[in-house]
């Protein structure tokens, strides 16, 4: 592996393997688990488990306790476009990969299945369904070889190849940062689809920067412009209605959705968030 892969590799693992059970991440209690019975708490358990109302009947805490009913087919996403070149602490394509390398090794320690597609305006890799760790070191290492400058986000296009890919129903997770219009309405109907929506700090609240040169990373088209407090404003309102509408649609098609930063740490988030 090179270097960067090593790290993000090593890091994730460390994080996923080296955490408490309570600590572990919540996506994968999905439809690969049913419910067996309440017991009551005790130390190391999940506090997301517990079943409040009896616990509040009999005055002490119970958790609701799953058996694994089949194993999970995971499948991670990764909209790998050119607008995830762009970061100030981090670009969004490392802090994607990230997320992908904490959830696959997530997949690993539960004994389920990990694949990966890798897309931008179009397919550039999709893994075998695999249980080894060798699978999600080859992922991260062959995401972040990838050179996102130049390749448009094409999201109709994403969705329409997983609609073909992805068969067998899995555990779906999506992450980009979801810039534009999107429908992903047969994916819920036939998956339990979890989108993650990564975005940077300075991209939702930009500055007035004055005459400014910028570049497409998507179309590397270039133009010269002045982006004043009045087009920040107009920008920032733009965006604002973009994740109105996803967030909108997220909750009517009943896909769980999560917003994340570069500037924070992936998996803190994801133990809090999901």
């Amino acid at each position: 592996m090179n270097p960067k892969a090593k790290t993000i590799a090593l890091k994730a693992r460390k994080q996923v393997f080296g955490a408490l059970s309570g600590n572990n991440i919540s996506t994968f209690r999905g439809e690969g688990f049913e419910f067996a019975e309440l017991r009551e708490y005790i130390y190391g358990d999940d506090i997301r488990t517990i079943d409040w109302k009896t616990t509040a009947k009999l005055g002490k805490p119970f958790v609701k306790v799953y058996h694994e009913e089949r194993e999970l087919n995971v499948v991670v996403s990764t909209m790998l476009g050119g607008s995830t070149y762009f970061g100030v602490e981090k670009p969004k394509n490392e802090f994607i990969i990230e997320l992908m390398a904490i959830l696959g090794y997530s997949a690993i320690r539960n004994k389920d299945l990990f694949s990966h597609m890798l897309f931008a305006d179009k397919m550039y890799g999709y893994s075998k369904p695999s249980k080894k760790l060798f699978a999600v070191n080859k992922e991260v290492e062959r995401a972040l070889e990838f050179n996102v400058l130049g390749k448009p986000t094409d999201i109709e296009a994403w969705v329409a190849e997983l609609n073909k890919r992805v068969r067998k129903k899995s555990l779906l997770l999506l992450i980009g940062d979801f810039v534009g219009e999107v429908n992903l309405s047969l994916l819920a109907k036939k998956h339990d689809l979890v989108v993650l929506i990564v975005r940077d700090h300075f991209i939702e609240n930009p500055k007035a920067l004055g005459e400014i040169t910028l570049v497409d990373p998507g179309y590397m088209d270039s133009f010269k412009g002045n982006f004043d407090s009045s087009s920040a404003a107009i920008y920032t309102a733009a965006l604002k209605e973009n994740d109105k509408q996803l967030y909108k649609h997220l909750r009517k098609i009943g896909a769980r959705f999560a917003k994340f930063y570069t500037h924070e740490e992936p998996y803190l988030q994801l133990v809090k968030r999901l």
